[in-house]
């Protein structure tokens, strides 16, 4: 019998997260204040939530979990299983090459988001936050944050980029099903949003400016604070029990990935996957490569800079050193919409200016993308988030190219997303009547 799936037993989850600041090669750059008006510094200490901030300059390697932390990740199904995608394998014609995924879309809001909207949320509470204010792109983090508030009794206000709003009505009702108040960006609640509006009414809306809003909407009450969906620091902490699952799930089988794959946008499921992987790559000197997949719309890793760039639009955010566009930059329209942020994380960018990891993406028209995500579905039976189909793509390319030149290899891609929320797109895409 082919035994498909590798699993942890709850006894056997994380205790702890992974911080790779301690072990990165060179110091990982700070974030600065802008030389002109207010300290960025000064203001995001004062809506962000505080256990959080700290988190973002931990000098320990190892930040224990609460246990009441962990109690919720035992509940919402960690640990996580990994696959073996023999199915897939087969289908490719694989001899050489063994592909393995780790099933992120099992969370209740369907993705990887979730692991670190429960950290946030149940630090806000300690704080004696009383409602959590955010942004998102493809919807998944903000059901995430909606669903995180209410296991708090926390009230939760969601601004959603206008294009996606529009089409993800279902998603949009998720949200609301959760009890968050859920808002169009930009949107006239807002000195931000409201000056979009006023330049172009039908604006279809960025990640950038949705950050905007939502940080200038927390400000004006103590009792709200901003939560972060990506990019920051403890945001890729948090994700790391993605990665520890699946690395002690790898030493259950005695083997190592010698590829492991992710889509990225801002970078929290890449980061989640890959860094304790780079932890063993780094102190052992393991040959594993780490391959981000991106868009043509929004390729920060191939296409930016390495400079330091604000977060968000209006320039409330203090300056990060990353790989960005340009936080003016107004990337085109896709279905991938979590992968459509101008700049990637400065962890992940620092990793990538040293060479650990590398990127690839494929063109805007996304056909391809929703062809090889109805392969995975075909084969291996799980409908994926149009983020995660840009991992599954690079998986089978990185596959294909691996047999073709005789390579021995052991692919490991993460599914950040399930895609059921998604199907309008792969209707769109792969024209269904």
């Amino acid at each position: 019998m082919k035994i498909s799936q590798i699993n942890l037993s709850i006894d056997e989850i994380p205790r702890y997260w992974y911080n790779i600041i301690p072990d990165l090669p060179e110091p990982l750059p700070p974030p600065k204040d802008y030389n002109d008006g207010f300290s960025r510094l000064e203001f995001m200490n004062k809506v962000m939530i505080k256990e959080c901030l700290k988190q973002e300059f931990e000098s320990s390697s190892w930040i224990k979990i609460p246990e009441e932390l962990l109690e919720i990740y035992i509940h919402i199904g960690r640990p996580r299983p990994l696959y073996r995608a023999f199915r897939l394998e087969e289908r490719l014609r694989l001899k050489k090459v063994k592909i393995f995924y780790k099933r992120e879309d099992l969370s209740p809001p369907g993705s990887h988001k979730l692991n670190t909207a429960i950290a946030q949320a149940y630090y806000a509470l300690k704080q004696g936050i009383e409602e959590l204010v955010t942004e998102t792109g493809a919807g998944q983090w903000g059901s995430a944050l909606s669903y995180a508030a209410k296991m708090f009794n926390l009230k939760c206000t969601v601004f959603w980029v206008r294009n996606v709003y529009e089409w993800k009505t279902q998603r949009r009702i998720l949200m609301k099903l959760y009890g968050a108040n859920v808002y169009s960006s930009p949107s006239n609640l807002t000195e931000v949003g409201k000056k979009y509006l006023k330049e172009n009414p039908n604006h279809p809306g960025y990640l950038a400016i949705a950050i905007s809003e939502g940080l200038e909407y927390a400000s004006k009450s103590e009792k709200r604070a901003y939560a972060l969906g990506s990019v920051l620091n403890h945001v890729l902490l948090h994700q790391t029990i993605i990665g520890l699952e699946t690395l002690e799930q790898f030493k259950k089988l005695d083997i190592m990935p010698n590829l492991i794959i992710s889509c990225l946008g801002g970078g929290s499921n890449f980061g989640g996957i890959i860094l304790p992987f780079v932890r063993e790559k780094i102190k052992k000197n393991l040959d594993i490569e780490f391959l981000a997949i991106q868009s043509e719309a929004s390729p920060n890793l191939i296409k930016g800079k390495y400079e330091y760039d604000f977060g968000d639009a209006a320039e409330l955010t203090p300056l990060l050193k990353m790989y960005t566009l340009g936080h003016k930059y107004e990337a085109k329209e896709i279905k991938g919409d979590g992968l459509r942020y101008h700049a990637a994380a400065p962890i992940i960018s620092l990793l990538r200016h040293l060479g650990i990891v590398n990127a690839k993406y494929y063109p805007i028209d996304e056909k391809e993308i929703f062809e090889a995500a109805k392969l995975f579905l075909e084969t291996e039976g799980w409908l994926v988030a149009a983020e995660s189909a840009y991992a599954v793509k690079g998986c089978i390319d990185e596959a294909l190219k691996a047999e073709r030149n005789g390579k021995e290899k052991i692919i490991l891609m993460n599914i950040s997303g399930h895609g059921f929320l998604d199907l309008d797109a792969y209707k769109e895409k792969l024209q269904i009547e």
